[in-house]
């Protein structure tokens, strides 16, 4: 199976280089994304939205051959779910990890510091405690040391959905920082965060109790857990 990785905010495809062997040893060929404007620090991101990486993603799935599964973290994930909206009948799977599919109209994230026009990571003190678990000095050191400032129009702009077939399509759901058991209380709860969760007709949960960023933090776990939902 052809698995797409798509990178949450600030990262480039390098964030998955100790995911990426777990998934070749189970037998699948692996594209990890870097998205445009994520290239470099100084790399142009003027101009680059949503919809851009959204098109980026789907142009690597126009050029594979068969079906597809798209995993994309955080940010990455309604990326993800945009590919899924583009492409319905192309894409086996989409798994979230830390992420869930975004409703029609909302951002990923518009209230993320913008400084010069750009969305450079923000200093650690600006996240959450459960972003943050077992993401020690160390590996916060080297995750700042690679952080590529995300274009604003990313976080900013709207999702466009136009395929309702894109609740047809099996989904997994890695959680991370809150327990799956949160999630299907909201759905039950009719919570405006997973609105758009509760229409897809086929949900798989996975537990991972980490920080936001287990593609650091537990890797290999990370790594078996996709390979898992994938089959």
């Amino acid at each position: 199976m052809d698995v797409i990785l798509i990178p949450g905010f600030w990262l480039d495809a390098s964030s998955w280089q100790e995911v990426t062997p777990l998934l070749e040893e189970a037998g699948h060929r692996v594209h990890p994304l870097t998205l445009p404007g994520l290239e470099s620090v100084d790399a142009d991101r003027s101009g680059i939205g949503l919809r851009d990486h959204i098109g980026a993603v789907v142009d690597v799935v126009d050029r594979l051959e068969g079906e597809v599964v798209l995993v994309g973290h955080s940010g990455g994930g309604a990326i993800a779910h945009g590919v899924a909206d583009a492409r319905p009948d192309r894409i086996a799977r989409v798994v979230y990890v830390d992420a869930g599919p975004q409703a029609e109209g909302d951002p990923i994230n518009d209230e993320l510091p913008v400084v010069d026009g750009e969305i450079p990571l923000p200093d650690w003190s600006d996240f959450e405690e459960a972003d943050l678990v077992d993401l020690d000095d160390e590996l916060r050191a080297a995750f700042r040391a690679r952080a590529v400032p995300e274009p604003t129009g990313v976080a900013h702009d709207g999702i466009e959905l136009h395929d309702d077939r894109r609740y047809d399509v099996p989904i997994t759901i890695i959680a991370c920082e809150f327990p799956s058991s949160a999630l299907t209380a909201w759905i039950a709860a009719g919570s405006p965060f997973t609105r758009e969760l509760a229409k897809v007709t086929h949900v798989d949960y996975v537990d991972l109790p980490t920080g936001h960023w287990p593609q650091f933090t537990k890797p290999v776990q990370l790594g078996q857990a996709i390979a898992a939902a994938i089959g």
